[in-house]
């Protein structure tokens, strides 16, 4: 029987490897250009979508009238690369002194690229200094024709200032040192025990001894996306500002003022302590930072707050709307000293040519509106207890405003309470009384916050005048009550002076405008 020829298996299996070889060095070119392509279109637009985070923090930089934060203009829902949009922003700003330097010095910023300034900002950082990907737009080519004038105006900055390395141009040099993630509970959604749970997957959670809604996290973690924080049953909250609502302690059923509102965080704090029972009026004058007030509430899931669009100093407290208000949290405007790390406001440049005499004159401003809003808070009739606090370090907008109050909420019954007498950090020895006062300090690895509690003392027999006649406001039906002369004698005395000083100073808030709130 004839023996059959065998095929010439090994060639074809060889041929076969090296088709199949080719097919997937093919495939691994393709999805490494598809991988690149990506990155560079990601790139691409995360630049444009810094450069315009960038645009507004420096125009409200400019004029002292930043309505966000720069965390909060990033991770607003309009940013959708937020991770690579914060790195750009921060890297920006840090590098700005010198990116603007070598720019003039090249001078390749012409009237034809000015309006993409912060845009111009953002490229020269990202192709001189960062990773230069995604060079495709009209900006990012005539920046990288440009790259090398760039780099040797860099070079001969370097020789000019006699330093070693591009770092030592940096005019900011803060020490990082990583704060725990502090997450409010938003009981109105979920319990603390089930939150504890959900987060014990992701790192170590430690729940506070102070404040039973608050759980602290390990460093580092970025929460923005998480589902319990999107969808409001968390917040992310600092221990410190989350202190303010819980000295304040109002009641379920009660009627309560939140005086500056915005963000809102402090006024969706109170409903939840509240149980989602009783009124919330939260006030906000600035239309912007309406909108974002608004958005908390909405996602907080609180029923019982009115979102009012005005100034709190304009609220009248003998309107029958506001007469039974028995609690105010008052929370002005400040100077955010005790936050500008959080903030990141030391990389904007007002931070950096801060001028002592300016930032004084601001400083005096906005105690002197500060002082209008807690007397005006002072005023309302029915009120029992009122926070004061601020997220400044600044003695003039703390301890000097209760001072210059306390003969007035004396002669109206309320005294100094004590919020938390176990935590030591108390107010600065300027006027007997400042142990009442608290503060907290970013070397407690928290914010720097100043927090004051007044309280009505218990029967009190306050008059006020009402039209012609002096009505006691515990008189509920109303009768005629002897007035006593010591107490009306120092409230007469207090508005005089009051009145002396603001017709000698003119506004004291802005110096002349007519707006009362506006610093």
């Amino acid at each position: 029987m004839a023996r059959r020829p065998q095929a010439p298996s090994q060639p074809q299996r060889n041929d076969k490897n090296e088709n199949q070889k080719d097919k997937n060095n093919k495939k691994k070119n393709g999805n490494r250009m598809k991988s690149r392509d990506a990155a560079e279109r990601a790139a691409y637009f995360a630049r444009r979508e810094a450069a315009g985070v960038l645009r507004q923090a420096l125009r409200g930089d400019a004029t002292r009238r930043a309505s966000a934060s720069i965390k909060s203009l990033v991770y607003s829902p309009s940013v959708r690369n937020k991770k690579a949009t914060f790195a750009l922003v921060c890297q920006t700003l840090k590098y700005l002194p010198v990116i603007k330097e070598i720019i003039t010095s090249t001078a390749i910023l012409s009237n034809k690229w000015k309006k993409q300034e912060e845009l111009i900002y953002i490229t020269v950082y990202d192709i001189i200094f960062g990773k230069e990907i995604g060079t495709n737009g009209p900006v990012e080519k005539y920046i990288s024709q440009h790259k090398e004038a760039l780099e040797s105006a860099l070079a001969k900055m370097c020789v000019r200032r006699k330093v070693k390395s591009i770092e030592d141009l940096l005019p900011n040099k803060t020490e990082d040192i990583p704060k725990p993630r502090f997450l409010r509970i938003n009981t109105l959604k979920i319990d603390v025990e089930s939150a504890v749970k959900e987060f014990s997957k992701i790192s170590t959670v430690k729940r506070d001894e102070m404040l039973p809604d608050l759980l602290e996290l390990l460093p580092g973690f970025d929460l923005h996306d998480h589902p319990l924080v999107l969808d409001g049953s968390v917040f992310l909250q600092g221990k410190a500002s989350c202190m303010v609502a819980h000295a304040l302690n109002p009641k379920p059923g009660w009627k309560v003022i939140d005086a500056c509102a915005a963000p809102g965080n402090k006024t969706i704090h109170l409903a939840a302590l509240m149980k989602g029972r009783g009124n919330i009026i939260a006030c906000e004058l600035n239309e912007t930072r309406l909108k974002i007030l608004q958005e908390t509430v909405r996602r907080s899931g609180a029923t019982n707050i009115d979102t009012i669009p005005g100034d709190f100093l304009d609220v009248n407290p003998k309107d029958h709307a506001y007469r039974k208000v028995r609690a105010i949290l008052l929370d002005p405007s400040c100077s955010g000293s005790g936050i500008s790390a959080q903030r990141l406001d030391h990389l904007l440049p007002s931070h950096i040519k801060d001028v002592d005499a300016d930032a004084s004159k601001r400083i005096q401003k906005l105690a002197g509106f500060q002082r209008k809003a807690l007397e005006h808070a002072l005023s309302f009739p029915s009120v029992e207890r009122i926070t004061y606090s601020t997220c400044s370090v600044h003695q003039e907008e703390n301890e000097d405003v209760i001072q210059s109050v306390l003969p007035l909420a004396s002669s109206l019954g309320f005294e100094l309470a004590t919020p938390y007498p176990q935590w030591k950090r108390r107010g600065l020895p300027v006027f007997d009384g400042s142990e009442h006062l608290l503060r907290t300090d970013p070397s407690d690895g928290m914010e720097g916050f100043f927090v004051a509690l007044f309280v009505r003392k218990p029967n009190e027999e306050i008059a006020v005048r009402d039209g012609n006649n002096l009505r006691d406001l515990n008189n509920r039906r109303g009768s005629l009550r002897p007035v006593y002369f010591p107490r009306m004698s120092k409230m007469f005395l207090y508005y005089a002076s009051q009145m002396r000083r603001n017709a000698e100073e003119g506004c004291v808030t802005c110096g002349g405008c007519s707006e009362r709130s506006c610093c």
